[in-house]
């Protein structure tokens, strides 16, 4: 990854794109998973698309600006703004205003971003440039979308979202629509449903399950990670790194899912380049999609977001003690907590105790995007060389998340990309941590490999 790489980039003013027919004017609430604390926040989507010879002469801009009006004439809500009622309950004001939309010319070729695209990406403020007062959660655009023409007759397509209006399903939802307008369909394939009522509160509310996310956790000893200082890298785990990591666990825990291997050992080594007192309570936040575990499943169409956030807890000396199935052991818990009943009574919690957010403290969250879809996003000049998400550590609190996002790798391996963020000193321990798991010098079965892994550092 070229993260050197510096180049200009020449931007239109920002303009409002408003759903090309009326709409209509009506307060629509979004659902009390929706509106929690966790999710007020904005969330950056970077495409990169190569030139397509067989596209002639089209510009993608004026595509692209031409599929979103069209598109929000059912995805209105978009078009809308936040506002929020009593006990902080947040509803779109459908006004018809629109979404924020950036015309640009870079003098850069997607060559010159190199083979690994992959987060932290050069330039990435150019890209999706932070119009000056549109970032607040309440009465401002919902979206920002920047469509980046490049040298090379490719282009880039970034977007900001409002994370309360939708996940990584619901949004990928939303850019296939666009993307379907975009190559000529009359409507999307997929008609919206808004439908959040569903994963509203009972009545009355009831918490019937534990929801250890959501405790009160004081920062006794200042762990909130800093700022400044941050060290951006991404990891790259391919079938070799993968396996290499399930020939040092047990018989029985090899047959887990990538995910859950992966997020084991990431929490691990996180763990223990932080240096954490011994005692330190370490939590471990796993996304689950719960859209097929609610009874009935949320309707096909359903772009609000459909997950949860459950976590697993131990101690730090535990932790980094223990072989690596002691961590796989919390995880696989944690997510199967995960059910009907489960989100209902989250719904309940957010209503009893005012939306709150997450606990963050000493907390690490992972989310999996390889099925959400980003790179299968056309909008008339084929898939993405890479899509998804622009950077990891976003968040309502920065520094705590991590997504993973397919990816090829120049060997042409398909594998998962881990963008990690951490301060500096504690990120060069990970790195040596994450090596010495990788050649199985952490357990007691020393299992020799020389798998290595791709790391771009900016």
């Amino acid at each position: 990854m070229a993260t050197s790489l510096t180049f200009k980039v020449l931007r239109r003013a920002p303009e409002l794109i408003a759903p090309a027919k009326p709409t209509p004017r009506e307060l629509k609430p979004l659902s009390d998973i929706d509106d929690q604390e966790g999710l007020r926040f904005h969330i950056p989507v970077i495409q990169f698309y190569k030139y397509n010879p067989f596209v002639n002469g089209k510009d993608p801009v004026k595509v692209i600006r031409e599929a979103v009006a069209q598109t929000l004439v059912s995805y209105y809500p978009f078009a809308g703004r936040l506002r929020e009622g009593p006990n902080r309950k947040l509803m779109v004001d459908c006004t018809g205003e629109g979404v924020l939309f950036i015309e640009a010319d870079a003098d850069v070729t997607l060559e010159q971003f190199g083979d690994a695209l992959q987060p932290p990406f050069p330039g990435l403020e150019e890209l999706l440039f932070d119009v000056p007062g549109s970032a607040g959660v309440l009465n401002c655009p919902l979206l920002l979308i920047q469509v980046t023409r490049l040298k090379c007759g490719g282009f880039i397509f970034a977007l900001r979202l409002n994370h309360t209006m939708s996940d990584a399903a619901g949004l990928v939802q939303f850019m296939s629509a666009v993307g379907e307008l975009a190559r000529g369909l009359r409507a999307p394939t997929v008609p919206p449903v808004w439908e959040r009522h569903v994963l509203n509160a009972r009545d009355p509310p009831r918490v019937t399950c534990t929801h250890h996310e959501y405790d009160e956790v004081a920062d006794t000893k200042n762990t909130i990670i800093p700022l400044d200082d941050m060290s951006h890298r991404s990891f790259f785990f391919g079938p070799q790194e993968v396996s290499a990591i399930r020939r040092i666990l047990p018989q029985h825990l090899r047959r887990c899912s990538a995910f859950e291997i992966l997020t084991a050992c990431l929490f691990r080594c996180r763990t223990i380049a932080l240096q954490p007192d011994p005692n330190e309570e370490m939590r471990i936040i796993c996304i689950v999609n719960a859209r097929s575990k609610i009874n009935p499943p949320l309707p096909a169409g359903y772009y609000g977001n459909g997950f949860a956030f459950p976590v697993a807890i131990t101690t730090a000396e535990k932790l980094s003690k223990n072989p690596l199935g002691f961590a796989l052991e919390l995880v696989r818990k944690a997510k199967n907590d995960v059910n009907d009943e489960y989100m209902r009574s989250l719904a309940d919690l957010m209503v009893i105790k005012g939306r709150p957010h997450f606990a963050v403290v000493r907390s690490y969250l992972v989310s999996d995007v390889t099925r959400a879809g980003f790179g299968d996003v056309d909008f008339g000049w084929g898939k993405p060389v890479y899509g998804g998400p622009a950077k990891g550590g976003v968040g309502a609190i920065p520094g705590v998340a991590s997504f993973y996002i397919p990816f090829r790798n120049k060997k042409g391996e398909e594998g998962i990309v881990v963008p990690v963020c951490l301060p500096a000193p504690a990120m060069a321990r990970f790195v040596e941590e994450l090596e010495k798991t990788l050649k199985g010098e952490n357990e007691m079965v020393a299992a020799e490999s020389n798998t290595s892994f791709i790391t771009s550092a900016l």
